[in-house]
């Protein structure tokens, strides 16, 4: 019995190691034949390929590389520059007018629908006119009974001068009857102007539109009494052709703008909607206030526009395009070649075909998309768009695109930006960003 125990025990203990001894076999097999390179190799790979492009070239401002710095360039260009300055304005009518009724009593019709484009003198409402035609029957009979008494005394009178002149009465009895004739004469004028106003009155009772432009929405309903000069009004007519919008610019802004409109130039003014992208109406200055608000440093002035299509409606708030000058023959750059620096603006412009050089700028009036560029650039020079990250002077670059899209005519393309097509200067846009 004891001997068979020990002679399995040997038995198992064998089993467990020769168990061991193949775990640890295949354990050093996986671990010296395990694809930990083409793993290394593939990550370094897939780093290599983030700071590359399709073709293996390095992109600007990423990573290292001692080859060429790749960049896009465009050239300046010389033109003439339209210079805008940009406000916020309202709408505001030329006249406005809250419509009461100049004469008391019942609203008997209305003759116009909530909205309604009138006419001055088109029939808007009707009081009862029967008291008013009542008042005038009444003035004209009083007025009939004092001239029958201015006649008669006018025939004493006559009647008397003859008597005077035979010597049968006395100077006394004439100077009576002719005082009476004059207060007769005094009579029959008030009673005259008592009819024309009953009939002016009886003529209220009709109440027409005093302007031209729009009705607003009814306040007073019929059946409803009103009073003479009520405050509460019939409805509002506001003039929308033409119509004028308000707006401010800065005070140093006033010298260009002052200047032309003295000399009796027109200024365009355009009206654009809030978003500033569609282009509502196009006017030209009209008027400007006779002094600057010391609160805010601003000038009020006023565009009148015809508004023919109903585009701008009273209150509405628009973005004015001022066209205050249009500068002759300038040098212009693209605004995304322009560089901010400690030592003032600047661009890096080619030198050659392979490298770049730092030029220091002075610069003027911009859009957004060109700016002007009074010394440092001259019709020609091509400047980096793209790529400026790396750069510094005397860098070598490769040119992979030589922008062809800048307008040779700016004038045009700032036209365009403010003109009919306001989405000409967005495609524009999204021409250099492909």
């Amino acid at each position: 019995m004891v001997n068979n125990s020990m002679q399995s025990y040997p038995r198992k203990s064998r089993r467990w190691l020769i168990s061991l001894l193949v775990l640890l076999v295949i354990a050093v097999l996986c671990w010296k034949f395990w694809p930990a390179g083409s793993a290394d190799k593939a990550g370094g790979d897939k780093a290599a390929a983030g700071h590359t492009g399709r073709s293996g070239m390095m992109r600007p401002g990423f990573g290292g590389g001692t080859g060429p710095i790749p960049v896009r360039v465009a050239p300046a260009v010389k033109g003439d520059f339209p210079l805008y300055y940009k406000a916020l304005g309202t709408v505001t009518a030329l006249n406005t007018i809250n419509v009461r009724s100049r004469v008391g009593g019942e609203l008997v019709k209305i003759h116009f629908e909530e909205g309604q484009m009138v006419k001055a003198g088109d029939l808007l409402a009707e009081i009862d006119p029967r008291p008013y035609q009542n008042a005038l029957l009444q003035a004209e009979g009083t007025l009939l009974q004092n001239q029958a008494q201015l006649k008669n005394a006018q025939v004493d009178v006559e009647r008397y001068r003859g008597l005077y002149k035979e010597d049968s009465i006395a100077k006394q009895t004439l100077d009576t009857a002719e005082a009476l004739v004059g207060q007769y004469l005094g009579t029959v004028k008030t009673n005259q102007a008592a009819v024309n106003d009953a009939k002016l009155n009886l003529e209220f009772t009709k109440i027409r539109a005093p302007i031209a432009g729009r009705v607003g929405l009814r306040q007073v309903d019929v059946g409803n009494l009103v009073a003479a000069n009520d405050t509460t009004f019939l409805a509002v007519i506001t003039q929308t052709q033409p119509i004028s919008v308000a707006f401010t610019l800065p005070e140093n802004n006033l010298d260009t703008v002052l200047a032309r409109y003295r000399s009796g130039a027109k200024l365009p003014a355009e009206a654009w909607d809030r978003g500033d992208t569609k282009l509502q109406a196009t006017g030209v200055l009209q008027s400007l206030d006779n002094q600057i608000d010391v609160a805010t440093g601003t000038l009020k002035f006023k565009a009148r526009y015809d508004n023919r299509d109903q585009s701008l409606f009273p209150n509405q708030f628009v973005n004015v395009h001022l066209l205050a000058d249009t500068l002759k023959g300038v040098v212009l750059a693209p605004s995304a070649a322009i560089q901010f620096g400690t030592n003032g603006t600047f661009v890096y412009a080619l030198d050659g075909d392979k490298k770049v050089t730092i030029r220091q700028l002075k610069i003027g009036a911009s859009d957004g998309d060109n700016t002007v560029v009074t010394e440092g650039l001259a019709a020609g020079d091509r400047v980096v768009l793209e790529g400026t990250d790396r750069l510094k002077e005397g860098s070598e670059v490769e040119v992979v695109n030589d922008s062809s899209e800048v307008p040779t005519s700016p004038t045009e393309h700032l036209q365009g930006k403010s003109a009919a097509n306001p989405d000409a200067t967005t495609a524009d846009k999204a021409k250099k960003g492909a």
